[in-house]
This record gives C-alpha cells, sequence and structure tokens, in this order.
C-alpha cells in the first residue's frame, strides 16, 4: 500500500461542510504531520485538482476543495442513476430469458460490472459486481471497446496484453480490429468461452441523452441455449431492453435495423 497516498487522501477527510477553507497550519495541526509533508501533500492534491490554494501569505496558504471532486462525484452519482434505472429492466429480462444479466461500463481503460442478475440455472459466472476485465474480452467489454472514440481505443490496444483470461491464448491484433469494427457497424457484440468455458455472451449498448454509450446490456448463459430461434430471441429482448432503459435515460432516436448473427 502506498501511504503517501493514503496520507494525502486523508488530508481531504479534514474538509468538512462546516470548514471548507483550510490553513496549511490548520490541516498540518489537524492530521499531526510535519509541516514540509503536508506542503508536499496538498501541493500533490493541488496538481492533480482535487485541492484549490485560494490565498498565500508569506507564512501560511489557505485551501479549498477542487472542482475535481466535484467531477468525480457526478461520475458516482451517475452510475447510481444509471443502476437503479437498468435494475427493473435487468430483472424482468432475467424472469424472460432465464440467462445471466450484467450491466458494464468503462472505468478507465477496463470494463467493470456494476450490477448483475442471476438466472435459476446452477450455472455461476466468473463474474460478479465490481469485477474489473479488459475491454478487449467479452461482449460486453468488447461492445464498450468497439464504441470508444478511435483514439482513446487505439491507446487501449497499444497498451493491452492481449491474451485470454481462460487458457492465456494470444488474441489476434489485427483479428480484434476488424471485430471491433464489425461491431460498432452491427450495433451489437457477441463472444464464445472468452471468459467462462462453454459460455454465449451478447451485448448491446445503452445511450444516454447525451446520445453517449455509458453502458453495455449483457446476456451470457450456455452456448447451447444461444442457438437458433433462441439466439433470435435472447437478441430481440435484449435489444429491446436496451434501448428502452436508453429511452429512461432520456435517449430519443429512431430504431436502427441489427444484422443477424451468421
Amino acid at each position: 500500500m502506498n501511504q503517501s497516498v493514503v496520507k494525502a487522501l486523508k488530508l481531504l477527510d479534514l474538509f468538512t461542510e462546516g470548514k471548507s477553507e483550510l490553513t496549511l497550519k490548520e490541516i498540518a495541526d489537524k492530521s499531526q504531520l510535519p509541516k514540509p509533508t503536508v506542503y508536499r501533500l496538498l501541493s500533490s492534491l493541488e496538481f492533480a485538482g482535487y485541492l484549490r490554494k485560494i490565498k498565500e501569505t508569506e507564512h501560511d496558504s489557505r485551501y479549498r476543495l477542487g472542482l475535481k471532486l466535484l467531477e468525480l462525484g457526478q461520475l458516482v452519482s451517475d452510475q447510481l442513476e444509471l443502476r437503479n434505472v437498468a435494475l427493473p429492466f435487468m430483472e424482468q429480462l432475467a424472469h424472460d430469458l432465464n440467462e445471466v444479466i450484467h450491466l458494464v461500463i468503462v472505468n478507465q481503460e477496463e470494463a467493470t460490472y456494476i450490477e448483475k442478475v442471476e438466472s435459476s440455472r446452477a450455472l455461476r459466472l466468473y463474474t460478479r459486481i465490481g469485477k474489473s476485465s479488459p475491454l478487449y474480452l467479452g461482449s460486453g467489454p468488447k461492445m464498450l471497446l468497439a464504441m470508444l472514440p478511435k483514439g482513446k481505443q487505439e491507446e487501449i490496444l497499444r497498451n493491452a496484453d492481449l491474451f485470454r483470461l481462460r487458457d492465456e491464448e494470444q488474441i489476434g491484433e489485427e483479428a480484434l480490429r476488424k471485430e471491433l469494427e464489425m461491431i460498432r457497424k452491427k450495433g451489437y457484440a457477441y463472444s464464445i468461452g472468452e471468459q467462462d468455458a462453454d459460455t454465449t455472451g451478447i451485448s448491446f449498448p445503452i445511450y444516454d441523452h447525451q446520445h453517449q454509450v455509458v453502458a453495455a446490456l449483457a446476456v451470457s448463459g450456455l452456448s447451447k441455449h444461444f442457438e437458433g430461434e433462441n439466439l433470435t430471441y435472447i437478441k430481440e429482448k435484449t435489444q429491446q431492453t436496451a434501448t428502452n432503459i436508453s429511452s429512461e435515460l432520456g435517449y430519443r432516436s429512431k430504431t436502427v435495423d441489427w444484422e443477424e448473427i451468421t
């Protein structure tokens, strides 16, 4: 554990509703840390946007919380709203399909599962709420990666170790790029056995009121369930559910036809 990071974050806890501004001396006294150490930590927090220095004298400085915290707070609020809106739809979809339903978002350069509804089947998948995985593995993560701006997508691919989780088999970079293009064109993602053996996943994007992809709605289950007419039914129900969630988030768009998996 990085003690400097922990100490810096602890300093943020000193700011309260009744004490929104603190001097360097006050922070040093409250934290019981040496003044030079406090100054170094505060400088790092200020550089990162978590604190703002609003007044400086010859002997002391005054700090208040920075706008970066407001930005992060808004992201947390948005995620909570997304989960609250999506969960009833996910529960209905799980009831209709009896498969596992996931809600997946981009978290920096990974995909994070922020909600999950289990099926009544004995199948238990590797995923859990809060789990992160590479953006190139699984239908949900790949959907999100495909929808990212090209520059960000390329940055992630350049820095990624392209290996499957189950068997450490290397993933072809060019083949992955072509698959991402196809996902973007068709509007859904499909995966077989990428995170769990003998399982298939299919995902559709969820949009917000700004027409931005904010999550992927993913259905996962045993591959034998994702065949023939049942596959068509799963696709239709999942797409409609993703559309309904997007509408609840304020997204307005005409329905786009999507191609059948071949």
